[in-house]
């Protein structure tokens, strides 16, 4: 196997890969776009008169609410978690740049039960002032 070769074959499907993943962005963009103004055509029509949904030839569209929740004072936050003994409103997952950071700085310290999935990759970088 030559090298060049497949560092040259690598770099021209991963840029029309690229290019094709733009054109499809920018088409899903348009489309996203298309779709949001509709909805709030659908939100404005309830609104006026009134009514959480309806049916047409077409389909049907109903309205509802969706909520979102955070903090700005994660101490305050902990404090309300521990006082209601709600840990369940936390999400179990751990950072993975800090957890790699933790071990890096203590490697004599491995948290029982933590699972590590490890494998190489390879990085292709094309040379400066290169045409391919």
């Amino acid at each position: 196997m030559d090298a060049d070769k497949l560092v040259k074959a690598y770099v021209r499907i991963r840029d029309a890969k690229e290019q094709m993943e733009r054109e499809h962005d920018e088409k899903i963009a348009k489309l996203k776009s298309d779709v949001e103004a509709l909805e709030q055509a659908l939100l404005e029509l309830c609104k006026t008169t009134g009514q959480d949904g309806g049916k047409t030839q077409f389909g049907s569209f109903s309205r509802s609410v969706k909520s979102r929740y955070w903090t700005n004072n994660w101490g305050r936050m902990y404090e309300f978690i521990r006082a209601n003994d709600a840990i369940d409103l936390l999400e179990q997952r751990l950072h993975q740049t800090n957890m790699k950071q933790f071990l890096i700085d203590n490697p004599d310290k491995l948290p029982e039960g933590l699972n590590v999935d490890s494998k190489y990759s390879i990085i292709v970088r094309r040379p400066k002032n290169v045409i391919t």
